[in-house]
């Protein structure tokens, strides 16, 4: 992900957006425990009908975020965990600013007195 000007590629956006979604994390989620899925195991998942959940999965393909493959009749959905990679990392700097400041939270709470007032 880029860190320059503070502005995406449209491919980070399409991630972003698509994890913005709960039931998109929650189709990610199935995907990651339970391995490949027909869309209608998916759609058993969720109180939608299928053509919304196919919106949602529409979303997850063109961030790429999950692939699809064609079984017969049946379409079948697997994670692609590559972007959230890109996810993460674009993270890391924020997840070691709270680090940081929870580090220095606790260094302060040890230097503070003790109340034993029993």
């Amino acid at each position: 992900m880029s860190t320059g000007t503070g502005t995406g590629t449209a491919a980070e956006d399409r991630v972003f957006a698509a994890l913005a979604n709960a039931t998109r994390r929650e189709v990610l989620r199935l995907l990651r425990e339970r391995g490949p899925q027909p869309v209608q195991v998916l759609a058993d998942h969720f109180d939608m009908r299928r053509p919304s959940l196919s919106e949602h999965l529409k979303v997850l393909r063109e961030a790429g975020l999950v692939s699809e493959q064609r079984s017969g009749r049946q379409r079948i959905y697997r994670l692609e965990a590559a972007p959230l990679a890109e996810v993460q990392d674009w993270l890391h700097p924020y997840e070691r600013f709270w680090r940081d400041r929870l580090k220095g939270l606790g260094d302060l709470l040890d230097r503070l007195p003790d109340d034993d007032r029993s």
